[in-house]
């Protein structure tokens, strides 16, 4: 029988760092180390009834792993800021960068096979599309210092003599789905909309600023953390080539489809109310996006995504409105 995997896990305590612990645990791994600011008490209720051996502060793991020189088979780098309306770009490159280029080196140093979570912000507004191909990346400019920042960490990696084993640095599109109670103004549409409907009876969506989209059909490529799970443990099973995939469902849908499958569910009739964005994220918002899936497809992922109308109907009826992590 195979000795199981000690896995590292950094964001362990966030949104989809959790759901993988827990998704890991259901495919039989305990032996995980899990690493975050473990501080936020709203995020504890993400991972206490989870399975690990060590629970390690993010500011001193590389002196722990120094000290202990622990057996790791894997490492899923997914802890990062990911405050896209945090303006301080040092912010984010002491952890999206910096942080990130640690957790390379000690991979490197020790043999160790790495996934860590890039992002579709990294693509801006898309005007040189949404695929996965290295030679756009050094020219790709994100409207945000969150995107910029994702963006510098996989430029770097690109270049690096000196790689892991098996690396890949995978592009979230929006992705959606239960443990995301802690984020705030951060957290998905679909939590969001499921609140207001909860409260109000309807639903706020923000107006178009540009004439090439109509109000609520702004579009995006919505992902059930379900499927960024399953691919993360697909990639821990079978190394493919190594580098940038995107993961998203290829599939771009409008909010207002996103706001009428939470209607739907809660069988209500859908009532949504236009407003004006607000000013500080005008400029720096995306109107489109939709994953270049082709490449994770060639590498040998066959599996299918969660619908929207899936990943939502799950993600209202077993977890918000049982307010239930997983």
């Amino acid at each position: 029988m195979e000795k199981e995997k000690r896995i590292l896990l950094t964001g362990a305590a966030g949104f989809i760092g959790s759901y993988l612990l827990g998704y890991l645990n259901d495919q039989g791994y305990k032996n995980i180390i899990i690493v975050d600011d473990f501080s936020d008490e709203d995020k504890w209720f993400n991972f206490d009834d989870k399975e690990f051996t060590e629970k390690i502060e993010r500011e001193i793991l590389f002196d722990w792993l120094k000290k202990t020189d622990p057996e790791i088979d894997f490492i899923f780098h997914l802890g990062a800021r990911t405050d896209t309306t945090e303006f301080d770009y040092s912010v984010h490159e002491k952890l999206n960068v910096d942080y990130s280029k640690m957790i390379w080196k000690y991979c490197v140093e020790k043999n160790i096979p790495l996934v860590y979570a890039s992002s579709a912000a990294t693509y801006g507004s898309g005007e040189l599309g949404y695929k996965d191909d290295h030679d756009v990346v050094e020219k790709l400019q994100p409207l945000n210092p969150y995107g910029v920042s994702k963006n510098e960490f996989d430029k770097w990696a690109l270049v690096q003599s000196a790689q892991p084993p098996f690396w890949t640095g995978l592009k979230f599109f929006n992705v959606y789905g239960p443990n995301e109670y802690h984020k705030g103004r951060m957290a998905s549409m679909i939590f969001h909309g499921y609140n207001q409907v909860k409260k109000t009876g309807e639903v706020k969506l923000f107006k178009s600023h540009i004439p090439e989209f109509k109000d609520g059909e702004q579009l995006r490529d919505f992902i059930y953390v379900k499927d960024i799970a399953k691919v993360c443990y697909w990639l821990m099973k079978n190394p493919v080539a190594s580098g940038l995939y995107n993961l998203g469902t290829g599939k771009a849908r409008s909010f207002k489809d996103l706001v009428t499958a939470i209607f739907v569910t809660l069988n209500k009739e859908p009532v949504i109310k236009y407003i004006d964005m607000p000013e500080d994220i005008r400029d720096k918002y995306q109107y489109f996006t939709e994953a270049d899936m082709q490449k994770l497809r060639d590498a040998g992922y066959y599996d299918s995504f969660y619908t929207l109308e899936e990943g939502v109907a799950e993600y209202v009826k077993d977890f918000l409105t049982k307010n239930k992590y997983f």
